[in-house]
């Protein structure tokens, strides 16, 4: 499972792809192909079903402040995934 910060910019982007029309497309479907990579499932609802269920039980980046932790990456969009 990747680092809940990568995860979460994962879903994120999936949402906000999911909800342009058209020109998405290849975009969406690589979204959804890492999403699926990244949970070990084979669809993108059971990919987005279990990266929720994981982001809801880690509680990286939140402090008693709510601010985020040493060192943690906070814009999931500026980190480069490679393989």
């Amino acid at each position: 499972m990747p680092h809940p910060t990568i995860l979460r910019g994962l879903v994120e982007r999936y949402e906000a792809l999911s909800g342009t029309s058209g020109s998405a497309g290849a975009a969406l479907e690589d979204i959804s192909y890492t999403l699926c990579v990244s949970t070990g499932t084979r669809n993108v609802e059971d990919a987005l079903a279990v990266a929720g269920r994981y982001l809801d039980e880690t509680l990286v980046g939140e402090t008693v402040e709510g601010g985020a932790l040493a060192g943690e990456v906070t814009d999931a969009e500026a980190v480069t995934l490679t393989a």
